[in-house]
């Protein structure tokens, strides 16, 4: 693809961000299906709970300065997501380029891919995502090709600039602020509700009971 280089996405809306730190993310599992990623594209560096603001990067499967780039641009709540095109051999993300996020206080780093120097990412603290880890770096050549801020796939998923990513230990979602905002009041009400729910379930109610599963199923099978 030819190089391609947009502007940030507009800032991420504050209050948002700060109401979706509160919820559980596997509540919005319970009302959305897309925004997920693969299974696989986990955790490899940091802790707790990452919310920021997506800025897009596709890259070659060696070539590298497109991100060191983008680096330099990145702010505090920017979560950088990196396209690899599907290459699974080398790292862009390591040691040097994640001190160099971290520095300007970006919250995150997503690479659909590999990473290297995981100890030093480690040491870092920054919340990073990657399939897996690898000696094999990529380079600085320079190449005519990638794209910063335009639409990219990671994990599966088609992400856009300025669009959200929520990751904890339990993988990633990423979607647009108006499709969490539409789901976020009834995820947070659940949550609020599930503590009550759990000391139930501990003082010998059937879950089916509870959730309504089982009267679900008695209207089922009457209906035959």
């Amino acid at each position: 693809m030819p190089l391609s280089i947009h502007d940030l996405p507009a800032p991420l809306d504050t209050a948002l961000a700060d109401r979706l730190r509160t919820v559980d993310f596997p509540t919005l599992g319970h009302y959305l299906e897309e925004g997920f990623c693969d299974a696989a594209l986990q955790r490899v560096a940091g802790t707790g709970k990452l919310v920021g603001r997506a800025v897009t990067v596709r890259t070659t499967a060696t070539d590298s300065t497109l991100l060191h780039h983008a680096a330099g641009l990145v702010g505090p709540g920017d979560v950088v997501v990196v396209d690899t095109g599907g290459d699974r051999r080398h790292a862009p993300l390591g040691e040097v380029v994640v001190n160099a996020l971290a520095a300007r206080g970006a919250a995150g780093a997503v690479v659909d891919g590999l990473c290297t120097d995981i100890d030093a990412l480690r040491a870092v603290g920054l919340p990073v995502y990657a399939y897996g880890r690898t000696p094999l770096t990529t380079k600085l050549h320079g190449l005519a090709d990638g794209s910063l801020c335009a639409p990219v796939t990671c994990g599966g998923v088609p992400v856009h600039a300025g669009d959200i990513v929520l990751g904890d230990a339990n993988g990633l979602i990423i979607a647009p602020a108006g499709r969490l905002a539409d789901v976020l009041d009834e995820a947070l009400a659940d949550d609020a509700e599930e503590p009550a729910l759990v000391a139930e379930l501990w003082a010998g109610a059937p879950l089916g009971d509870l959730t309504g599963a089982t009267e679900t199923l008695r209207r089922l099978t009457a209906s035959r």
